[in-house]
């Protein structure tokens, strides 16, 4: 149904389809097709139409009333509803801050889902009092409006109709307009669905508390480029982990899928093509722990150690809001990219689900069960828990091993002359298992919040998680020198187990201090500790006397961070009061690494006597991972503090500016102080414009400073034993290091919100980053002078080694485009369409001059390899379209994901660079609802079972990694799924 914005007088007599409140409609504005409503009308007085118009003006009367009561209710309801309707008394968590009291119904109608008609103009020099806990529709709409003349009454089903009472004459009201606030359609987008009038817009538009102090802005409103993704989007989008929604919903994030040695279980988020550590992860508003372990050995996103989102249960989650711009100066350090934060339920819902599913070439079997449910508690108070457990089966997706797995006859194995051993022609090839890890877990989370009084409420929010995640290592041949055939005849494939305990606990009380003074204190403590152990594994220099089994050591990092945050508005006589918000963090961290087992890191000395490997000195430390030795094992520890101010000032309607400053403090690497400034400025209505400039700020973390182990990776298609050196070692410094430093940043970004109609919101966003004194892991150090200097620092069993450095500037361009459209089918349903696009370019501006002592031995810090992974080892483009359909029981949701070319850069020869081709990934989900309560799902991630480019032989090492690592997608194929869900 579409209506035309037009002026329409009523006669004083005329008969309004709304009864019962002496309202007399005068202008109509309006839109159906479950986006939203909007209503606007005023008195008049009564005007003589002319004798030839009487007639028309009539008709037009009696259908604009017609319109105005179909848009509500049917005409038997709105006449009274003698019963309560079940929807105002049911409770719901509310958290509406004093304002402006039309903002606060809007507020009230999105977080309780009941649609509100207000008389705007007698509301709108009316501000409202807090209104917080857990409470009734009805109790809560009480407290809104106590103390003004305003009443309320039933005007139908799910519908609220506030007046003022009977004895006041229009005489004694200004022109009055009337608003409804309704809320957005579930399972929309967060993007902004615009109405007609500026009003709806608002109403519609979820409202945000990233990026901004304020409690009452839209993402229609917001400064900087805000992604809303609600519960329904996160269901919809048949991903299972938070990690994977994220980087499936927002174009400009893309999951790091691959990682070896000790870090295989942890993935990474990139955005806008920078590091993990460079996105700031918040839970309901604070900060969010890193995880113990480095994330190293692996491809993009090397030497990074962020938050562990996998641990944090998505049925738990509310909402997402990922905030597209630099925040440091607003949130400290890691927001140079941005700020992801997580809002956790905490209202009175309930539902469960199983899942089960399986990829299309075997393995990769998945179950999952999550249950989620919140109470009230006392008055005013919630409670709400979540547990969710899984089952990841692991897939293999290796070649057969083309390798010599004998020495020639009678040679030693390192020989290439003479005849191979027949059993050549006879071996099974199929021993290689890469692929994905399997992993099994359970994660917990919970929200709570207890009145303390009228003013004061005291919340308790957090999670808890175990988790054990195992995977095999490349294999090592029966007559190689890393293998004891008395222990493994037919060679072996180390088995690593990572155990994870990890949790988060975060108390606070907020409250109120006068209706324009707000403060919030509050603290909270992490642990994440993992474990490491490799079974199906030898130290080959014990020889037939190591043990198969054993314990490779554990990292462990705590934080504990304490907030004070206040607010206040000022009333400088501008369009909105003046938002002055200060506050002050203190912020403690400590790392500790635990030594493994003595046989994991010792050297035996073992020389056989005989065989294939005769006389030869065996590498020493377990394979695969080598165990953390005495010599690396410590506890270190930093604190800062920190102090921010920020101003929001709407100076005229359609303008507005922002400033934060930020000052920071840490012990071990001083000072530092940051700032951003933000302008939104909307010269006609559907169309705005923003930008922002701030600077950035990044401390290296305590894992990049001390993290010390060694492993065996691939080197350019070479599996060679490679050691992590600390930037303070004796090893390290002897190869040129120096100590870190923080990264700085300026970014720079420009946009503009289009809204050409109602329904159709387009939003195109332009950025550069700029990062001075960028941490990045060296090139992997081979040769003589390197082995000469692990040899002297007492490390033996590997054969090269890296460390960090702050060597290189680089600059990040790009464009972010996200666009919405709402479509209404009729009889056919409603249709929610979405395009959005990434284009992003990253480019080294400087790198320093390569140390001497490297420099003369002809071996490049930050060479071909590193550059590229930043370069081109993500896609420089990304389209994601997306297609979500409904129509009664039955939805539908249709995604078709295209990513950009990516390149492995290989560290010496540019012929042996790997590309993985442009593609595009379909992701297929159908849903319906068997009854009120109960949906079936079936669905498909990567519909058409798509696999990333294979990589030359020459760098499969040995056809264990037989696809290229460096896919934003994966490389297990499709995985088809069912899932049942239940809401109660």
């Amino acid at each position: 149904m579409q209506y035309r914005d037009e002026e329409i007088s009523f006669p004083a007599d005329f008969p309004i389809p709304y009864p019962s409140h002496p309202i007399l409609p005068a202008r109509f504005t309006g839109m159906d097709g479950g986006s939203g409503l909007f209503l606007r009308w005023t008195t008049s007085e009564r005007q003589k139409p002319s004798a030839t118009g009487e007639y028309s003006m009539r008709i037009r009367h009696a259908l604009a009333g017609f319109a105005f009561a179909a848009c509500l209710v049917s005409p038997t309801k709105l006449v009274a509803s003698p019963k309560m309707d079940a929807t105002l008394s049911q409770r719901h968590k509310f958290d509406i801050a004093p304002q402006p009291l039309s903002s606060a119904l809007r507020q009230l109608s999105t977080q309780s889902g009941v649609r509100i008609l207000f008389p705007y103009d007698e509301v709108a020099s009316i501000r409202s009092r807090r209104v917080q806990g857990w409470l009734s529709t009805e109790d809560a709409l009480k407290r809104l409006l106590a103390g003004t003349a305003l009443r309320h009454s039933e005007a139908g089903a799910g519908v609220i109709a506030l007046a003022v009472p009977a004895s006041r004459t229009v005489a004694h009201r200004s022109p009055l307009s009337v608003q409804l606030a309704q809320v957005a359609m579930a399972g929309g987008s967060g993007a902004p669905v615009a109405m007609a009038p500026a009003d709806a817009e608002e109403a519609s538009a979820p409202i945000i508390v990233t990026g901004t102090r304020q409690t009452t802005r839209t993402v229609a409103e917001s400064l900087a480029p805000i992604d809303v993704l609600s519960a329904k989007d996160l269901e919809a989008s048949g991903k299972q982990s938070v990690r994977d929604l994220l980087g499936t919903l927002v174009p400009s994030i893309n999951v790091s899928n691959s990682g070896a040695g000790a870090s295989f279980a942890v993935k990474t988020l990139s955005l806008r093509g920078l590091a993990g550590d460079h996105l700031l992860v918040l839970v309901n508003g604070k900060r969010r722990h890193n995880t113990a372990t480095l994330f190293i050995n692996g491809t993009t996103q090397n030497g990074q150690s962020p938050p562990d989102l996998d641990l944090i249960p998505s049925s738990a989650i509310e909402r997402i809001e990922v905030l597209r711009d630099g925040a440091s100066a607003q949130y400290g350090s890691d927001a140079i990219a941005g700020v992801v934060n997580i809002l956790l339920k905490n209202d009175a819902s309930g539902s469960a689900s199983f899942l089960g599913g399986a990829t299309a070439d075997g393995g990769g079997e998945q179950g999952r069960f999550q249950i989620s449910k919140g109470f009230g508690i006392g008055d005013g108070g919630h409670v709400h828990f979540t547990l969710d457990a899984f089952l990841q089966g692991r897939t293999y997706r290796s070649a057969p091993n083309p390798g010599q797995f004998y020495a020639r006859v009678g040679q030693l194995y390192s020989s290439t002359t003479g005849a191979l051993d027949p059993r050549e022609a006879t071996v099974d090839r199929r021993v290689n298992r890469g692929g994905q890890p399997q992993v099994s877990g359970i994660n917990f989370a919970y929200d709570l919040s207890l009145p303390v009084s009228d003013q004061v409420e005291l919340y308790l929010f957090g999670t808890a998680s175990r988790r054990h995640s195992d995977a095999w290592l490349t294999y090592r041949f029966p007559d190689a020198p890393n293998n004891i055939p008395e222990l493994f005849p037919n060679g072996y494939s180390p088995h690593l187990h990572i155990y994870d305990e990890d949790f988060q606990t975060t108390a606070g009380l907020r409250g109120d201090l006068s209706d324009t003074f707000h403060y919030d204190l509050s603290s909270s403590f992490s642990r994440d500790w993992a474990k490491y152990r490799e079974s199906s594994v030898l130290n080959a220099s014990l020889g037939p006397a190591s043990p198969t089994d054993m314990h490779i050591g554990a990292v462990t990092s705590k934080e504990w961070t304490t907030n004070l945050d206040l607010q206040k508005t000022v009333d400088l006589g501008l369009a909105e009061p003046l938002l002055v918000a200060l506050g002050a963090e203190y912020r403690w961290n400590s790392y500790a690494i635990g030594a493994g087992d003595p046989v994991s890191y010792i050297d035996g000395g073992y020389r056989s006597t005989t065989g294939p490997n005769a006389g030869v000195l065996r590498t020493s430390g377990s394979q695969g991972v080598t165990g953390f030795p005495l010599s690396s094992a410590g506890t270190w520890s930093r604190d800062n503090w920190s102090a921010y101010l920020n101003l929001e000032q709407q100076v005229v309607e359609g303008f507005e500016v922002a400033l934060a400053g930020r000052h920071e403090d840490y012990s071990d690497f001083g000072t530092t102080d940051t700032g951003k400034a933000s302008v939104r400025i909307e010269p006609l209505r559907g169309l705005a414009l923003r930008g922002t400039a701030s600077t950035g700020f990044r401390a290296p973390t305590l894992q990049q400073q001390h993290y010390s182990s060694a492993s065996t990776i691939n080197v350019g298609g070479v599996l060679l034993p490679v050691s992590a050196l600390p930037v303070d070692s004796a090893a390290a410094v002897a190869l040129g290091a120096t100590p870190l430093k923080p990264e700085k940043s300026r970014n720079l970004s420009a946009g503009i919100v289009l809204t050409p109609t109602p329904r159709l919101n387009i939003t195109v966003d332009a950025y550069q980053i700029r990062i001075k004194d960028r941490i990045l892991l060296s090139e992997t150090l081979q040769g003589p002078l390197v082995r000469g200097v692990l040899a002297a620092a007492g490390i033996t069993s590997s054969a090269g080694g890296f460390y960090f450095s702050n060597a290189a500037d680089t600059r990040t361009r790009g464009l972010d485009v996200v666009s919405t459209w709402r479509a209404g089918l009729g009889d056919l349903g409603h249709a929610l369409f979405s395009l959005s696009a990434n284009f992003n370019k990253t480019v080294f501006t400087h790198v320093d001059a390569v140390p001497l002592v490297l420099a003369d031995s002809g071996l490049m810090l930050i060479g071909r390899a590193k550059r590229g992974d930043f370069t081109k080892g993500t896609p420089r483009d990304k389209f994601i379209a997306n297609m979500f359909w409904t129509r009664g029981p039955a939805s539908l949701n249709l995604r078709a994901t295209r990513y950009g070319k990516v390149t492995m850069v290989h560290p010496t020869t540019p012929s042996l660079d790997a590309e993985i081709d442009p593609k595009v990934i379909f992701d297929l989900e159908l849903g319906m609802e068997l009854r009120k309560g109960i949906k079936l799902t079936a669905g498909a991630n990567n519909l058409f079972n798509i696999y990333p480019d294979k990589l030359p032989v020459s760098l499969q090492a040995n056809g264990f990694s037989l696809y290229n690592q460096y896919s934003p997608y994966g490389a297990s194929g499709g995985f088809y799924y069912g899932r049942l869900n239940f809401e109660f």
